[in-house]
């Protein structure tokens, strides 16, 4: 079948082929008794016509150059799951069956690396939208490192009202409009059902004018005619800025007496009615999970156009061997032959700038590294010097839009080349904590810096002054969380973050702190290390842990203490998580079966996983000068000091 052209001959094959999806996706809802067979059915129709237009190889679902295609709505996972097995991907007619089951390859909505074929995990409603933002981003830089002839795909997004109606979809199509992103490509499934009825209850604005507003290119097609299905993805692929087409369906469509009912969103349809639903249109009703020969063939042709669209491909980059090296290069990045920057012990330097230093090292070393700030460079110490901006240097310019910077940092990093960091005021976090959490379940690498991380921020006030984020961020599995103490130890967390198949963040400071010695990726690659030893000729008594400005904290307290004759121990502890992992025995060598005082300027309760007592901040912050809050709150050494006696006044008196 040409991609260029629908004949009137092909309709009756293009309607049995969306008809077996609408019946796949029917059968693994009701076979699981949980699921969203309408917006499954409702797509199935223009899922057909843009397998005519993919350019995808199921035999190697990682080329480089494949077109993109996101599913924001992870509801319509049994349309993902269906086309992925009749295109030809990892995905039997087994694991349709195991739908939504413990342990299968077809969970309840996709996840990236679960299932092959699934570009990106994108969670919550709105986040694949700002992924396939960061998709198209990805691929305009990649075009200005490699070419337009190496680099010349689509990036395709399937939404619906309820992705439009998260804030995030708004500040990635802002983006998007800016850049002028013209292969980006979303089709947004505009049925006007949610869960709670029509969508007329609570939104009625409209989204052409919205996105034209945007400065996006806007079509219109019946989602249930082929032709007209088509001939606006024709359009699409022309367009010189990012193309939404509306696409006008019914939910539930074809399931007789539900079809367009909100009933379908998220409920098995019953048995009767997917029977009389087949037999209306001639499929056996007492046949589950078919797929007619004819059918199957017509699906299979997507895997032959692929293959030769690789192979051609494939010969185009041999013949450019310059442009196979940079691949390369960004694929498997030396992380060793970065030149980190030196520092002169004993002087002040903030953490968040010799982050900066940091991150222009690794610039200069990596030719992938790229990233921004949501309007915060100059305060978080993120311009990358000498690069330019994007779309032709390195630098990213978010804007003030947090939600959509964390979600389009996702998808920059699961393009297959890059390694992205994304930066703001740690307190800002919250707006982009889903898009870290899905960052978390893929286990993309990615870097999330974020500076002013205490009461240090000072005047600003407690509007400004994160306390709760560093143990929410704590909490989150497969998140590293590095708060360093100084410069050499910012270092350190950085070359274990590079290595490590996870996401990091960098929690750092406003205020100068002083810099220490330099200290070994061996000694942050366990979390936590001894950083001083107890005097010599006092006996061990109180470990004081601390991370970040309040490490320096417990080194002065540390003195006061040992001029009283008290034996401490000074651990720092820049990355919670990783000393969590270290295992017991190591914690033990730590403490030394002595009493353990934890210091931190945040709420900290987590610290009680080791700790005997804590000196952290039980309330909100407040307007003033850094240093005077840190004292004002209980922050400085003679405090310290006080504290760490009373938990040996109560252990001698047990």
């Amino acid at each position: 079948m040409c991609v260029k052209e629908i004949q009137p001959d092909d309709l009756f094959m293009l309607e049995k082929m969306s008809n077996t999806i609408r019946f796949l996706c029917a059968d693994m809802v009701e076979n699981a008794h949980s699921g969203h067979p309408g917006a499954p059915m409702g797509l199935a129709d223009i899922a057909v016509v843009l397998g005519l237009h993919l350019r995808i190889n199921p035999k190697d679902p990682k080329w480089l150059n494949r077109d993109r295609l996101v599913f924001s709505g992870g509801h319509v996972s049994a349309l993902v799951y269906s086309l992925l097995h009749l295109w030809g991907f990892d995905v039997s007619l087994q694991d349709l069956k195991n739908f939504r089951k413990l342990g299968s390859k077809t969970p309840g909505h996709p996840e990236l690396g679960h299932t092959e074929g699934v570009e990106i995990t994108t969670g919550p409603l709105g986040q694949g939208l700002g992924n396939a933002v960061g998709f198209a981003m990805g691929a305009k830089y990649a075009q200005n490192i490699l070419s337009s002839e190496i680099i010349d795909h689509k990036v395709y997004c399937l939404c619906g009202d309820g992705d439009l109606q998260e804030g995030i979809s708004y500040e990635s199509a802002s983006i998007a409009g800016h850049h002028c992103l013209d292969n980006l490509i979303v089709i947004y499934d505009s049925n006007a059902i949610t869960i709670e009825g029509d969508v007329g209850l609570a939104m009625s604005e409209d989204i052409a004018q919205r996105f034209q507003a945007q400065q996006w290119r806007v079509l219109e097609c019946d989602g249930h005619d082929f032709i007209s299905i088509h001939q606006a993805l024709l359009a699409a692929k022309n367009s010189t800025k990012p193309t939404l087409i509306i696409a006008k369906t019914i939910i539930g469509k074809n399931a007789l007496t539900l079809e367009g009912s909100h009933k379908t969103h998220g409920a098995p349809l019953g048995a009767a009615v997917i029977a009389e639903s087949k037999k209306a249109l001639g499929f056996d009703a007492a046949q589950s999970f078919f797929i007619p020969e004819d059918v199957a063939l017509r699906f299979s042709q997507l895997k032959e156009r692929g293959e030769l669209a690789q192979t051609l491909w494939e010969q185009k980059l041999a013949c450019n061997p310059e442009m196979k090296q940079k691949i390369s290069a960004m694929q498997c990045p030396d992380y060793d032959g970065i030149v980190y920057p030196t520092f002169k012990t004993g002087e002040m330097m903030a953490t968040r700038v010799s982050n900066g230093k940091i991150l222009n090292a690794l610039s200069q070393s990596l030719l992938g590294f790229m990233g921004g700030s949501a309007d915060l460079a100059p305060s978080n110490n993120t311009h990358l010097e000498g690069t330019g901006d994007f779309p032709n240097g390195k630098n990213l310019h978010f804007g003030i839009r947090e939600h959509a910077m964390g979600a389009i940092s996702n998808g920059i990093a699961n393009y297959g080349l890059f390694l992205p960091f994304c930066a703001t005021f740690f307190v800002f976090s919250d707006y982009m904590s889903a898009s870290i959490r899905v960052s978390a379940i893929m286990r993309t690498k990615i870097f999330y810096v974020c500076t002013h991380d205490s009461i240090g921020v000072g005047e600003d006030g407690a509007t400004h002054q994160p306390i709760e984020q560093l143990s929410h961020f704590r909490a989150m599995p497969n998140l590293l969380v590095f708060r360093p103490a100084d410069a050499y130890e910012n270092i350190a967390c950085m070359q274990v973050a590079l290595k490590a198949q996870a996401p990091s963040m960098f929690v750092l400071s406003r205020q100068n702190l002083p810099i220490l010695s330099p200290v070994s990726y061996e000694k942050v690659a366990k979390g936590g290390y001894l950083l001083q030893e107890v005097r010599a000729g006092l006996t061990h008594q109180i470990t004081l842990l601390a991370s970040g400005s309040e490490v320096a904290l417990a080194l002065k307290s540390a003195v006061i203490l040992e001029d009283e004759g008290i034996g401490v121990r000074v651990v720092s502890v820049p990355c919670f998580e990783l000393l969590a992992q270290a295992g017991e025995a190591y914690q033990a060598s730590l403490f030394a079966k002595s009493k353990v005082l934890a210091i931190e300027a945040a709420r900290g309760l987590e610290w009680y996983r080791w700790a005997d007592g804590v000196v952290c901040m039980d309330s909100f912050g407040s307007s003033g000068v850094g240093s005077e809050l840190f004292a004002h709150y209980g922050f400085e050494p003679q405090n310290i000091a006080q504290e760490a006696k009373k938990l040996l006044t109560l252990k001698q008196s047990i």
